[in-house]
């Protein structure tokens, strides 16, 4: 699925069900519930690069999916309280900067260090901004492993999962993740069939053409100001 295809899939498809996968999608991402977890039942924790990616991703996604429901503030729609958890727990198990450079594609090779960072902290604010409204929607949302496929790279993986409502059909939502000496780092996702990077760089590509990067960075800037003064 590719350019306009790929744009009216997620303007019509993505818009009925991406509070509840958006919830999962920052949830799951999540780090340091499990070991927190295990430490208080007096369990040895693994080492961080030790744990199989599947099982970071479930046990994570379930542990922080049952706190959230209990997160008045989050669910009052509290950006502040959104972004702390990001900062604290999410960002340690992203790789924003990989990302952000696939998704930015062969522009990237001529950033400048300065628009490298602009371009990362742009582009983490807008999926916060843009996701942060669904972690008031967590309800009662499972999070199940779907049967993984034959691995090329055993350090680059998908994790394959299923949001499951009470109500409703499952939600698939897979996790691109490569391992590093810190452990496993999550570079993309894929909401109902369409990967994130490849979404935004077909996004992004309208703005770099009109006028590089530098035009890129302000686009994603003015979306982040148009966003924060939006209600939520």
């Amino acid at each position: 699925m590719k350019g306009n295809n790929m744009a009216a899939y997620t303007d019509k498809t993505m818009r009925r069900t991406v509070r509840a996968a958006a919830a999962a999608l920052l949830v799951a991402l999540a780090c340091g519930a499990l070991t927190a977890a295990r430490a208080a039942d007096g369990a040895a924790a693994p080492a961080v690069a030790d744990v199989a990616p599947d099982a970071m991703i479930l046990n994570l996604s379930t542990e922080v999916l049952d706190a959230l429901r209990n997160d008045k503030a989050i669910k009052a729609g509290d950006f502040d309280r959104v972004q702390k958890l990001v900062n604290e727990r999410i960002l340690p198990k992203v790789d924003f900067d990989k990302m952000t450079r696939l998704a930015v594609g062969r522009a990237w090779r001529g950033a400048t260090p300065e628009q490298k960072a602009a371009l990362t902290e742009q582009f983490r604010l807008l999926l916060m901004r843009t996701y942060s409204g669904a972690l008031s929607k967590v309800s009662d949302q499972k999070v199940r492993l779907r049967p993984s496929r034959d691995q090329e790279n055993p350090n680059d993986v998908i994790v394959r999962t299923q949001i499951v409502p009470s109500q409703g059909d499952p939600i698939g939502l897979d996790y691109r993740l490569e391992k590093v000496d810190s452990g496993w780092k999550i570079y993309d996702l894929n909401i109902l069939g369409v990967w994130l990077v490849e979404n935004y760089r077909n996004e992004f590509s309208q703005s770099l053409n009109q006028g590089g990067v530098d035009n890129l960075i302000q686009v994603l800037t003015r979306k982040n100001q148009s966003l924060a003064g939006a209600k939520p």
